[in-house]
């Protein structure tokens, strides 16, 4: 049984920094990606950034150059370092595992195990 689990969530001021953490209950190497989304209330989840098999990042726009992912010693953890926080940030923020690579990664439909998800909230 795949299970993930989301730790670090927080309160922070804007301008903050954070470091998500996404342990899996397996070794992740049979995982074509993993990738971290985020959701409001009241919309679609969102896709924030993606690692696939090959090692290859994709960040969405917003996040560019502010998140940065990283993998940890053991095989079974992502990180998703969040800085320069913004209000807009806040979410809840989810991480995502895919047995494949069909499909564009923003999809939430393409993945077979999610996280429960852990609330970031970011004020002004």
């Amino acid at each position: 049984q795949v299970q993930l689990v989301e730790s670090g969530g927080g309160s922070v001021q804007a301008g903050g920094s954070l470091r998500l953490s996404c342990t899996s209950s397996v070794d992740t190497s049979p995982f074509n990606r993993m990738a971290w989304f985020r959701q409001v209330p009241g919309k679609e989840r969102e896709g924030v950034a993606v690692v696939n098999i090959f090692g290859a990042e994709y960040y969405a726009d917003s996040v560019k150059g502010r998140f940065t992912l990283s993998r940890g010693n053991v095989k079974n953890t992502l990180y998703l370092q969040m800085n320069s926080l913004k209000p807009e940030d806040t979410a809840v923020y989810y991480c995502a595992a895919d047995l494949s690579l069909a499909g564009g990664w923003v999809d939430p439909g393409r993945y077979n195990y999610w996280g429960q998800g852990t609330q970031v909230t970011v004020s002004s």
